[in-house]
């Protein structure tokens, strides 16, 4: 099962990296898989370490993919590293272990601590359609122009029925950042 959450890393001037990211866990242990090349690679590699976070704000999702990427942060306790001040929960966790890949090496880690800071209260239908349309516009380059706005037309409906005012800010986020791929790639064809 993998699990989106947001993952903090420190960069090598000391500032945060916040990226969405799926994570598993397999014999105890969390995995990270970053793509090559990625920042949170390199911080992951340098470091040894990195925290989860756990949110319901959907915004973050969307906002580590179109460039709004200003949240508060918090300290973490036991590791050299930041957390996001909105998380329900983080996780702080140490390198174990490494295997490497062309595409996605694995980083295997070892939690050093949870701590719950608020309760989760559940996602709506449109939380839920903004992770998939964050994904989506992660994979925009793969992906066929139909296939993206057939997808879109489909999420769209859960965002007009259930989306509340941060689901419409990130929503709208993504569709601006749709909007934009759409017309460098028609650029791109015509020159």
């Amino acid at each position: 099962m993998i699990q989106e959450v947001i993952v903090t890393t420190t960069n090598k001037d000391g500032s945060t990296h916040i990226a969405p990211m799926g994570i598993r866990k397999e014999s105890g242990l969390i995995i990270i898989s970053p793509f090559k090349p990625s920042a949170t690679l390199e911080n992951i590699q340098r470091n040894k370490s990195a925290v989860i976070n756990r949110v319901d704000d959907v915004r973050v999702f969307a906002g580590c993919l179109t460039g709004h990427k200003d949240w508060s942060l918090a300290p973490t306790e036991k590791i050299k590293d930041k957390r996001l001040e909105m998380a329900l929960s983080h996780l702080e966790l140490c390198l174990e272990r490494f295997e490497d890949d062309e595409l996605r090496p694995q980083f295997y880690f070892k939690q050093i601590i949870e701590i719950n800071h608020k309760p989760f209260q559940g996602f709506s239908r449109a939380q839920y359609a903004v992770l998939e349309a964050a994904i989506l516009v992660s994979r925009l380059r793969m992906l066929t122009k139909e296939k993206i706005e057939q997808e879109v037309e489909y999420l769209k409906i859960a965002i007009d029925k259930t989306a509340g005012e941060n689901e419409k800010v990130a929503w709208g986020w993504l569709m601006e950042s749709i909007k934009q791929y759409r017309q460098v790639s028609t650029q791109e064809k015509t020159v």
